[in-house]
Parts: structure tokens; C-alpha cells; sequence
């Protein structure tokens, strides 16, 4: 129960804390609460995540704007929070991410071919259907841009913002369970995941799944840790494959496997570009200056490029 309720009350320090008002309240409260840690103590240690759980709670018994309200849909839709929590996974599939891996990925020259792991719906593989907005430089689609979303993030360091898109010749994703948006509860599911306050970031969400919608991009359904290689092999030959994952790797436990993922990627015949938070890969971080509260690390080959906040709305290039 301690080690529970400290990761709701890092939760709310780290990642809640100035971006969801509504979030860090209630993590705080759940770290306090009886209830809600011994219904969170009954599921598997990878389906108590906070953020599965408020969408969980929203999609059984609506938002709730206060402690009383959590309580009271608590007590009263226990059972259904639970079955959902057991059913249902956080596939944020966060399009805005695509601000932050677009530099690293635009760096590469010639014939590109894209793979995505832990790819969801997809949503993160169509960078040029969209618009980006870094303050000092926008780059927009030259066709239909008044309908694309246009993703905003604040850029700090040199970064190598991109004039133009990469010559992306061929994309797939990889996803234990990948996320059809022909289902309305798929569809409703994914806006459900996105912060309460974030008005502007579901717009841009709902933009993107129309795109995706009428362009659906490639998502075969497999593990990364073993079905990666066949797929990788289906790449063009004469592409630069790029491998590329963006908060996929904290939900395997296991260090060593995460290792071995590491050591696979470093020894392919590709580019890895990696943005996760880096505990997942400490060593990598291993001569950097401490992180940022609840910034991720981006790495191409394992080299640090850059600290990106979670939903790709800041990039503080190293």
C-alpha cells in the first residue's frame, strides 16, 4: 500500500503538478484513501496506473469535479472501474508527440521507412498530415493545412528544426492490441485518456483521427520483443529504416528485457530513436544532469539528443 500510494503522490508531483489541476488533486487524495488504494491493490501491478484509472473512472461514472464526487462514483461503480481497468490499456497514442520526433527524424536523408512500436492507432506514424508550430519555425502541409491539426511546442537549445518533411516511403506499426478507429468505443476510449483541462489537445487529437480515418496507416498486432525482426525485414530495401517509440517501454517491467530491447536496437541495421522517461533506460542518462520533473529523454542510438515533456510540448535540446 505505501509503494502504491507514493506513485500517486509522484504522479501528482511530476507529472499532474502544473499541467492538470483536477489530476494532481486527486492523485494526492488517492495516496490518502482507503478505498481507492485497496480497489487499486486488487489488479495487476501494471494496470494501476493513474492514468488509466481516472479514464476509467470518467468512462464508468463521468469526471469528478470534487473529492466528494470521487468518492461517491468510487463507492458506487467500484466493480464496473475495475472490469474496465482490466480491459482497457493507456494507448494515449499522443499525435502531438510527433512535434518532438520530427527533428531527429527529419535529419535523415533520403528514402525513410518508418516503424512504430507500441504504435496504438497509428496517429504517430503521419507526420507530414500535420502542422508544427516551434515558436521560431512552423512547417506546415502543402495541401490542406487549414484542416490539419497543428501541433505547438516551445523549443529551448539548438534543436535541428526541420524545413521540410522526411521522405517517408513506407510506415507500419507494431501494437500488442492496435486501436481500430472504425470503433466508436476505440475512438471514445482514446479521447477519454486525454486530460480533463485539455481542451486544445482533444481537438487536436479528434483532427488527427480523422486524418487517420480516411489515411489508415499499416498496424499489425504483435510484441516488440519478439516480433519486431519480421517486421523490420518488410522495410524497402533501399530506405533507411527507422525504428522510433514514445512512452512504451516503462510497461515492461523487466530491466533486463528492456536491455535486451536496447541491445537489439543498438545492433541493428537501422536508426533507433527512443523518447522515454529515463528510468527506463538509465544508462543512457547516465552522464547527463538529472532530469527534469517528469521529462522524457530522447535518444537516437542511444545517443542524448534532447529532455521532451510527456504530450510533445516541449523540447530542451542537449
Amino acid at each position: 500500500m505505501h509503494e502504491l500510494a507514493e506513485r500517486y503522490r509522484l504522479f501528482a508531483r511530476t507529472e499532474a503538478a502544473g499541467r492538470s489541476p483536477l489530476y494532481e488533486r486527486l492523485s494526492i487524495h488517492v495516496s490518502q484513501s482507503p478505498a481507492a488504494l485497496a480497489l487499486l491493490s486488487t489488479l495487476p501491478p501494471d494496470k494501476r496506473q493513474p492514468n488509466l484509472f481516472f479514464a476509467a473512472l470518467r468512462r464508468v461514472a463521468d469526471t469528478p469535479l470534487s473529492i466528494d464526487a470521487f468518492e461517491k462514483s468510487l463507492a458506487e461503480h467500484a466493480a464496473a472501474i475495475r472490469q474496465v481497468m482490466l480491459s482497457r490499456s493507456t494507448q494515449t497514442n499522443e499525435p502531438g508527440r510527433c512535434s518532438v520526433l520530427l527533428p531527429s527524424l527529419a535529419s535523415i536523408t533520403g528514402d525513410v521507412a518508418l516503424i512504430e512500436v507500441g504504435a496504438s492507432a497509428g496517429l504517430c506514424l503521419l507526420f507530414e498530415e500535420y502542422g508544427f508550430d516551434w515558436g521560431a519555425r512552423r512547417l506546415l502541409p502543402r495541401q490542406g493545412a487549414a484542416a490539419r491539426p497543428i501541433f505547438p511546442c516551445k523549443v529551448t537549445g539548438t534543436a535541428p528544426l526541420p524545413i521540410e518533411y522526411p521522405n517517408i516511403v513506407w510506415r507500419a506499426g507494431l501494437d500488442l492490441n492496435p486501436v481500430d478507429l472504425r470503433n466508436d468505443d476505440d475512438v471514445a476510449w482514446l479521447e477519454l485518456l486525454v486530460w480533463p483541462e485539455d481542451a486544445d489537445r482533444l481537438e487536436r487529437l479528434q483532427a488527427a483521427i480523422r486524418i487517420a480515418r480516411s489515411k489508415p496507416p499499416r498496424v499489425v498486432r504483435g510484441n516488440l520483443l519478439r516480433d519486431l525482426k519480421g517486421l523490420m525485414a518488410q522495410a524497402p530495401a533501399e530506405a533507411t529504416v527507422v525504428v522510433y517509440h514514445s512512452a512504451v517501454l516503462s510497461y515492461i517491467a523487466d530491466q533486463d528485457s528492456r536491455d535486451e530491447f536496447a541491445e537489439t536496437m543498438l545492433a541493428a541495421n537501422c536508426v533507433w530513436i527512443s523518447n522515454e522517461s529515463p528510468r527506463v533506460f538509465p544508462q543512457f542518462a547516465r552522464d547527463l544532469e538529472p532530469a527534469p520533473d517528469g521529462m522524457f529523454l530522447l535518444t537516437v542510438n542511444g545517443r542524448p539528443q534532447a529532455w521532451t515533456s510527456p504530450h510533445g510540448r516541449e523540447l530542451h535540446w542537449i
